[in-house]
């Protein structure tokens, strides 16, 4: 069985990505955001694999985090919920969004990833609530634990907070949901300052 994987983005596909390691081309379904991800980083990347035997094919699913790999085993849990669906909920939720999305019940907030019906967002909050209870950090900011490096000015955002005084898992969480919010065009200016609002709250 594959876990984990080191190499460089080497093409998109619908759904995923080839992982170029040391020529040979892993086809890795993914997250749009663990595709980010891979984009922004420059030279080889860790890429966590959960990977999956079928009777007619292997399938390898690549993540950019922990979080992410240990929410898709929980979602497989779900009745309904398959590799696909998964990975477009986690393509619409960070693990630490998707949990408060369950916390709170959010129905209508949870239907906005591809898939997801009525009917299976009662089921996600139903089945996932012992889940969403139990990831959070004691300072209530959800621990994000990145496998690939934060890039350029989400880097820095995750450096000045340090240096204000915040725990490296809370302010990396912070930032990266800043640039989520944001958008990949973020400057170092808005990203701190939209960490620092989530943080105070």
């Amino acid at each position: 069985m594959i876990g984990k994987l080191t190499g460089k983005l080497d093409g998109v596909h619908d759904g995923g990505c080839i992982l170029d390691v040391n020529g040979v081309g892993y086809l890795l379904s993914c997250s749009t955001k663990t595709l980010d991800r891979l984009r922004d980083v420059q030279g080889p990347a860790k890429v966590l694999v959960e990977t999956q035997v079928r009777q007619d094919a292997i399938v390898l699913v690549g993540f950019a985090t922990t979080g992410e790999r240990d929410t898709f085993r929980r979602l497989g849990t779900v009745q309904g919920v398959g590799t696909k669906l998964a990975l477009d909920i986690l393509s619409a939720f960070a693990p630490e969004d998707l949990a408060e999305a369950v916390r709170r019940a959010d129905r209508t907030g949870l239907r906005q990833a591809n898939g997801v019906g009525a009917k299976l967002a009662d089921r996600l909050v139903t089945e996932l609530r012992d889940w969403a209870g139990g990831i959070q950090a004691p300072s209530g900011i959800a621990v994000s634990d990145s496998v690939l490096p934060l890039p350029g000015a989400a880097a820095d955002a995750v450096s000045a907070l340090i240096n204000l005084g915040w725990k490296r898992p809370e302010a990396q969480a912070a930032v990266n949901r800043a640039k989520a919010r944001l958008g990949e065009d973020a400057g170092l200016e808005g990203l701190i300052r939209d960490s620092l609002k989530e943080l105070a709250r």
